[in-house]
C-alpha cells in the first residue's frame, strides 16, 4: 500500500473515532443525568440493561445492523458505523456515569435546586464540571475503541473510499505473499494516532481514574 492511499484510511479512523468519542459522551451523559438525577421508575432495571448490553457479542449485531443500513440508505458509509458505535460505547459510559451520579453530593445539589437553579443550569454549571474527569477518562476509552474496531466496520463499509485503518491493514495483506516493509509502516501509522493521543490526555486519564478511586 502506498502512503497516499493509506491516508483515506488514516483520515476516515480519525473522523469516525473523534466523532464516536464526542457523541458517545454526550449521549452517555444526558441517559446518566435522566437516570441519576431524574425521577424515573425501574431505574435500576434500565441500568441492568445498559450492562447487559456490553455483554451483547457483535456477531448477533451483524444482520440486524446490516437490515438497518440498508433499510435508511446509509450502508457503506461513515454515518451507519458512527451511529452504531455511539449507540454501543454510550451504553457502557451510561451504566459508569450513572454510577458515578449515584454518589453524587447531593448537599450540592438540594442547595442548587432550593436557590432555584434550572435544570439545565444544574447539568452545565455543577454535574459537568465536576464529572468532568470521568467524562474525559470515557472520551480517551471511546476513542481507542472505536480506533481498533474491525468486524462492524468489515460489514458496513465494503468499499476502499471508507475502509479505516484496521480494515486497510487487513486488505494489504495477502494469502500467499505480502509487502513486509509497506504492512510494518502501515500499522506503525495505524497504531501512532492513538499514542500521540493517549500521550496528550494522559494527565486527563491518570486525573479521572485517581478521582474515580477516591469516590
Amino acid at each position: 500500500m502506498e502512503s497516499g492511499e493509506f491516508l483515506q484510511p488514516l483520515k476516515n479512523s480519525a473522523v469516525i473515532s473523534v466523532s464516536v468519542a464526542v457523541l458517545g459522551v454526550g449521549l452517555s451523559l444526558l441517559n446518566a443525568y435522566a437516570l441519576g438525577f431524574g425521577k424515573i421508575k425501574g431505574k435500576t432495571g434500565i441500568l441492568i440493561f445498559f450492562l447487559m448490553a456490553n455483554f451483547l457479542p457483535q456477531e448477533a449485531l451483524a444482520y440486524p445492523l446490516y437490515y438497518f443500513a440498508k433499510f435508511f440508505h446509509i450502508y457503506d458509509t461513515s454515518y451507519v458505523v458512527i451511529i452504531v458505535f455511539t449507540v454501543i460505547q454510550s451504553a457502557f459510559g451510561t451504566y459508569l456515569l450513572a454510577s458515578t451520579f449515584g454518589s453524587f453530593p447531593r448537599e450540592i445539589i438540594e442547595a442548587a435546586l432550593t436557590e432555584g437553579c434550572s435544570k439545565l443550569k444544574l447539568l452545565t454549571r455543577i454535574v459537568i464540571p465536576l464529572s468532568m474527569p470521568t467524562l474525559s477518562v470515557l472520551f480517551v476509552f471511546f476513542f481507542i475503541w472505536t480506533w481498533n474496531e474491525f468486524f462492524l466496520p468489515l460489514i458496513l463499509l465494503p468499499s476502499n473510499a471508507h475502509q479505516t485503518v484496521p480494515l486497510a491493514l487487513a486488505v494489504n495483506q495477502g494469502q500467499y505473499g505480502m509487502n513486509v516493509t509497506a504492512q510494518s509502516a502501515s500499522g506503525l501509522l495505524g497504531i501512532l494516532p492513538c499514542i500521540i493521543f493517549f500521550l496528550i490526555f494522559q494527565r486527563t486519564l491518570t486525573k479521572g481514574i485517581t478521582a474515580g478511586s477516591i469516590k
